[in-house]
């Protein structure tokens, strides 16, 4: 009988031991804190785009960069956009509301260089990483206002313009009368590609700048700027616009009065409508900028600023890094 209650009590230890072990394991795997934390991370973005619109191929493209670089990165991030690029109001909006969403970076391509001002100083005293894309803010109101961004990415619009005008003083040796259509009055990228254009055509004295007009990134609006355009100054030689969309209205006025081949017309951005153009032989030439590198590297300043976590302060200047562009003709 001692025997047997021995037994008895060797397996019932044996049953607690083995059952109290089991409910251990169980326990360390539900319980693993760490483990849920990367779960939860892998599922929401700690990083937020908002571009200026969707409605233009520049845009799309820079998107489509911007993804392509997430998925190498294993990351997720969140793109938005205004739904046009005249609602200044509506990208502050959508800015605004990002800032309560637990984002840690956030990049944003604004409008003008002043609409987005307010929610830039919002995210730094939130301790949010804010990237500078395309447009330039106005950094000195920025300052004063007691914000910062901790880079601008973009294509250096200078030199854009200035390869634009310097393909047509390549192409027209006689010289003659141009004109620019410009993109929307007090845009800082539109502003530089007129810049450029103008200094170039400046230098060259065989060239007259007739005209320099503003069609505010719309085609429609450029057909009509160019068609008046084409009727005031009947000598005139080339046309240079400051974005593809522009350029392609400035196409089919040229086409409309019967100017094809007779009037230049080159554009800039690279966008996919106008290289087919190009290889149609009626847009001259473009400027292609790289949005999806622009946006690529965008993202990857993004996350660095998430592991390496650098200081926000209005007193350091914000780093400036180009991308570049290149000119596509036939």
């Amino acid at each position: 009988m001692k025997n047997i209650m021995k037994i008895f009590l060797l397996l019932t230890m044996f049953l607690l031991v083995s059952c109290g072990g089991a409910k251990e394991e169980a326990k360390t795997e539900d319980g693993n804190e760490p483990a849920k934390t990367e779960q939860k991370a892998e599922g929401q973005a700690e990083i937020a785009i908002v571009l200026k619109t969707l409605s233009n191929p520049f845009w799309v493209e820079m998107k489509e960069g911007i993804e392509k670089e997430a998925a190498a990165q294993g990351i997720k991030v969140d793109i938005i956009a205004a739904s046009s690029e005249e609602d200044v109001q509506e990208q502050l909006r959508l800015i605004e509301n990002l800032l309560s969403k637990g984002y840690k970076a956030i990049g944003i391509a604004p409008l003008s260089p002043v609409n987005t001002i307010p929610a830039i100083v919002e995210a730094n005293k939130k301790g949010i990483y804010v990237v500078n894309i395309d447009e330039k803010v106005d950094m000195e109101q920025l300052k004063k206002s007691g914000g910062s961004v901790l880079a601008f990415v973009t294509t250096d619009n200078v030199k854009v313009g200035a390869k634009g005008a310097e393909y047509i003083i390549g192409k027209l040796p006689e010289g003659g009368e141009v004109a620019i259509i410009e993109g929307k009055s007090g845009n800082a990228s539109g502003e530089f590609r007129r810049q450029g254009a103008t200094e170039a055509f400046k230098a060259d004295s065989k060239f007259k700048l007739v005209a320099s007009q503003p069609a505010d990134w719309d085609r429609s609006k450029a057909l009509d700027v160019a068609a008046n355009l084409i009727q005031k100054y009947p000598n005139l030689k080339a046309i240079y616009a400051c974005n593809d969309t522009m350029a392609l209205g400035a196409v089919q006025a040229v086409a409309n009065a019967g100017k094809t081949g007779q009037i230049l017309v080159v554009g800039t951005d690279g966008a996919p409508e106008a290289r087919t153009s190009i290889d149609e032989g009626k847009l001259n030439a473009t400027v292609a900028q790289d949005p999806a590198m622009i946006g690529a590297t965008s993202l990857k300043i993004l996350i660095e600023a998430i592991k390496d976590k650098p200081q926000i302060s209005p007193d350091i200047e914000a780093k400036e890094v180009p991308v570049e562009s290149n000119l596509i003709s036939k």
